[in-house]
């Protein structure tokens, strides 16, 4: 045995010297190897979700990319009304600008919202066959059978919710101006009173004023509630979803989310954007309130409050169940163990603040924003705050606070430009033939059946084709 290993000369040395060498190369290629995934994987942990230039900092939070946890760049986000939805879209456009993901772009700036989500709302689209999209984020109204023809099998699919009755002072706010049912009740307390002497469900944009997350979730706001309507509906929304946030609870939401996305703490930073500012009717001049900026009346009695889950409670049976849902993930996760990162996300936020927005880093009133691509768009009688940038940073911090701060149409025109370089975008609405829904008037023209679900005109020309 000594001969085999420690010769150094001699005719059985020099036949073992071979072997010695080609076990050589291959220890030497096994220890590159290691170090070449230890790089890779240090790479995938720091750099590349990282965000840019003189933002990284120590509150950086990265989890550890593990065989068990790799960063999910497969996306799903049902994109709820009045729920906090557009500063979740701003997060999932920056996480897929910043890593190159492909998105399911609408047309316009909704997935032909509020008809049944069909594949030939995405532009660009090319058929069953063409690459599958990273991540869909835009307003749709669920259809699972659509959704999946073009997204991965893998995607992770997640949507958020909102207190039903502050979900219907917010939406009697922002579509007063376009729902025939509040515009006819006046107040939100009026039409509290006696909803159904107002409510038509085949009017256009009435389906705002019931029932508006079973609305985008797919399904009938108008349908009687009973037990077995309200535990199908519950057992279809768990089977479809992954993880359901609460807008009330927006940071813990983030904390949950980040972990099950395996994605760092600057990927869900966020400001607040898309809030509503309304003039309530004893807000005067003296309260800030410019006068010509018409009153909202969304107060409520207690007996109005309740007439009110009544009237949505299909939806108050939706939030109770994902609010309990929503309590055992953070018992799960460790109440402890959220309150810390809650104060790491606020402390991160309130530091970007400091770096990308002047004062108090509070939302202002657009005509306060001297850059006109940062003003967000405007409906109704509610004023859509947005944020001013701070001056004198330099490019790369500036690219990353506007990232931050961007609204969602602007960011929308910005993305389409890069994913589709040859064709014009959609800029903005310049003759003010958009709706807020996104859509045309021309095709929000269109009959409704009877029970208020808009009769798609998609369905129409996907038959005529097939007829052809």
């Amino acid at each position: 045995m000594g001969l085999l290993i420690g010769e150094s000369s001699g005719r059985r040395s020099g036949y073992r010297r071979p072997w010695l060498r080609w076990l050589g190369w291959v220890i030497l290629g096994l220890l590159f190897a290691g170090f070449a995934r230890q790089c890779t994987s240090l790479y995938l942990n720091n750099s590349s979700l990282q965000p840019v230039g003189p933002l990284k900092g120590p509150l950086s939070g990265l989890p550890r990319v593990t065989e068990t946890c790799r960063p999910h760049t497969h996306l799903m986000f049902l994109k709820t009304h009045k729920t906090a939805s557009s500063t979740v879209l701003n997060i999932l456009y920056r996480f897929g600008e910043e890593h190159g993901l492909r998105f399911a772009l609408p047309m316009g700036y909704m997935l032909g919202y509020p008809f049944a989500f069909n594949v030939h709302r995405i532009k660009g689209y090319r058929g069953n066959r063409a690459a599958k999209y990273d991540i869909m984020a835009n307003h749709l109204r669920f259809n699972k059978d659509e959704v999946q023809k073009v997204l991965h099998k893998d995607t992770f699919y997640f949507s958020i919710l909102r207190e039903p009755l502050s979900l219907a002072k917010s939406s009697f706010a922002y579509f007063h101006d376009i729902c025939p049912t509040f515009r006819k009740a006046g107040s939100l307390g009026a039409f509290a009173d006696s909803p159904g002497s107002f409510h038509k469900a085949h009017l256009r944009n009435s389906h705002y004023a019931r029932n508006l997350l079973w609305f985008d979730f797919g399904m009938d706001p108008n349908a009687n509630v009973t037990q077995e309507q309200v535990r199908e509906g519950l057992v279809t929304i768990r089977k479809n979803f992954k993880l359901i946030l609460l807008s009330e609870y927006f940071d813990q939401s983030m904390v949950l989310l980040r972990h099950a996305l395996c994605w760092p703490l600057d990927a869900v930073v966020s400001f607040t954007l898309n809030k509503a500012h309304y003039r309530p009717p004893q807000g005067g001049a003296e309260d800030g309130f410019d006068l010509r900026q018409p009153v909202v009346n969304v107060s409520l009695t207690p007996a109005q409050r309740e007439k009110l889950r009544e009237w949505n409670a299909l939806d108050w049976h939706l939030y109770q169940a994902f609010n309990r849902s929503f309590w055992e993930d953070v018992r799960h996760f460790g109440p402890e163990r959220m309150d810390q990162e809650v104060a790491l996300l606020r402390a991160r936020r309130d530091q970007l603040a400091g770096v990308c927005l002047p004062k108090a880093g509070e939302p202002v009133e657009a005509h306060h924003i001297g850059n006109k691509d940062i003003r967000p768009y405007q409906c109704g009688s509610v004023r859509i705050l947005g944020y001013e940038l701070q001056q004198g940073l330099d490019n790369a911090t500036t690219e990353a606070c506007l990232r931050l701060i961007r609204p969602e149409i602007q960011y929308k025109d910005l993305l389409d430009a890069k994913q589709f370089p040859r064709s014009q975008p959609y800029i903005g609405d310049p003759a003010g033939k958009l709706d807020v829904n996104g859509l045309s008037q021309s095709v929000l023209k269109l009959p409704f059946t009877a029970d208020g679900n808009p009769e798609s005109p998609v369905s129409k020309y996907t038959q005529g084709q097939k007829d052809a």
